[in-house]
């Protein structure tokens, strides 16, 4: 019975590492230049009047290296909903409504582009985890997608909401978990995002929400992940070879979200690039130390750009060369802070620039590579991934 009951967990499982099989993208239609982003938001806003903040509000945006941005805010839109430009009119409601009807419909456009990739039947799709912070309802945007995907409605979901811009790299996570202990497992894994649960109009007495307004965007990436790739029919993208999740102690008040009837509003430390900076290495030697790798530019990278400053402080603080963070950089300078959709579109950026660059592999010509989530906790997810050959 013993050696049955083990043959049967042994066949139920997959034989090799989880794969990225494919990556779809998608944002809105509206795109902002930041050149012009300060003029809008204060014209939006009815705060035209505010000179001294637009004037800082200007310096935040040149100095956040962002170049455009997609978001659903167009000036008709605001219009019909002008609770938004305020910045503490009761406006949850509304939100939400216009949040559970936008964030499917971009999750599905990026999912519809990776199940494209994949070439494959939809029915092959075994798991959905769909991410997203704060469209929530029940039932939630998970169903949603699968119906507007025409998925089978037996597949097995999970839904995470409130997680943040770490979360790109939960997703993974739990992808890994379910394709490597379910042999034959197709995961579709959606992060979709927006800033509609955060934008408001300028505050003199909230100067983080000038933060978030000056670099944070709209975007869903979508992937498919299986262990064993079927051959000449997938073709792996990535392996995920090893996850991990800490919270850096007594880091609680780095960044924060509290979820109000005005919206969401988010609390951000100017200490949170100097905390991931000082904190990253361990992560680091916990996740190479078994292959015995300690040369941090040997390796490709795709951390999360949640701002300028937290890409300098880590380059600066492991020495990396100015090529290493070239692709996190680019996402931030072309889509601004996407928060956790952020890291899936620096692995499609990273694998569209090995092929521009005709390297061998996905990860710039480099084996192996590391992703990091980073958000409220402050928590850091890592993720080891292995480049496959470019085909």
């Amino acid at each position: 019975m013993v050696t049955a009951i083990g043959e049967m967990r042994a066949n139920q499982r997959a034989k090799g590492h989880a794969s990225i099989l494919a990556i779809g993208t998608a944002t809105p239609e509206s795109c902002f230049h930041q050149a012009d982003f300060p003029d809008y938001y204060f014209r939006v806003t009815k705060s035209e009047h505010m000179t001294d903040l637009k004037q800082k509000f200007t310096r935040i945006c040149d100095r956040s290296t962002v170049k455009k941005r997609y978001m659903i805010f167009t000036e008709e839109f605001l219009r019909e909903n002008p609770m938004f430009c305020s910045h503490n009119v009761p406006s949850l409601n509304a939100r939400q409504d216009t949040l559970m009807d936008y964030i499917p419909k971009l999750a599905a456009k990026a999912a519809s582009k990776a199940i494209m990739e994949w070439g494959q039947p939809k029915s092959m799709i075994t798991h959905v985890i769909v991410c997203t912070v704060i469209a929530s309802e029940m039932p939630g945007v998970d169903v949603k997608l699968i119906k507007l995907l025409g998925l089978n409605p037996s597949v097995k979901r999970i839904m995470l909401y409130h997680q943040g811009c770490f979360a790109g790299g939960t997703v993974l996570r739990i992808a890994k978990d379910l394709v490597e202990n379910n042999a034959n497992a197709r995961v579709l894994v959606v992060s979709a995002e927006s800033i509609i649960g955060d934008f408001r109009g300028p505050s003199e007495e909230n100067m983080a929400s000038l933060v978030l307004q000056a670099i944070f965007g709209d975007g869903a990436a979508a992937l498919i992940i299986g262990a064993d790739p079927v051959e000449a029919v997938e073709r792996p993208i990535f392996q995920i070879a090893f996850t991990a999740e800490t919270i850096i102690p007594d880091t609680e008040d780095g960044v924060s979200g509290k979820l109000r009837d005005t919206g969401l509003k988010f609390i951000l430390s100017d200490k949170v690039p100097s905390l991931i900076a000082d904190n990253i290495e361990k992560s680091l030697m916990e996740a190479f130390g078994p292959i015995g790798i300690d040369d941090w530019n040997s390796v490709f990278w795709a951390p999360h750009p949640g701002g300028p400053k937290i890409l300098d402080k880590i380059e600066s603080k492991l020495r990396l060369t100015k090529d290493k963070l070239a692709a996190s950089r680019h996402v931030l300078q072309e889509y601004g802070n996407m928060s956790s959709a952020c890291v899936l579109f620096i692995l499609d950026e990273m694998r569209r620039r090995s092929k521009e660059d005709r390297m061998l592999t996905t990860g710039e010509g480099l084996e192996w590579g590391v992703l990091f989530g980073f958000g409220p906790g402050l928590t850091v997810e890592t993720v080891v991934l292995r480049s496959c050959p470019i085909v």
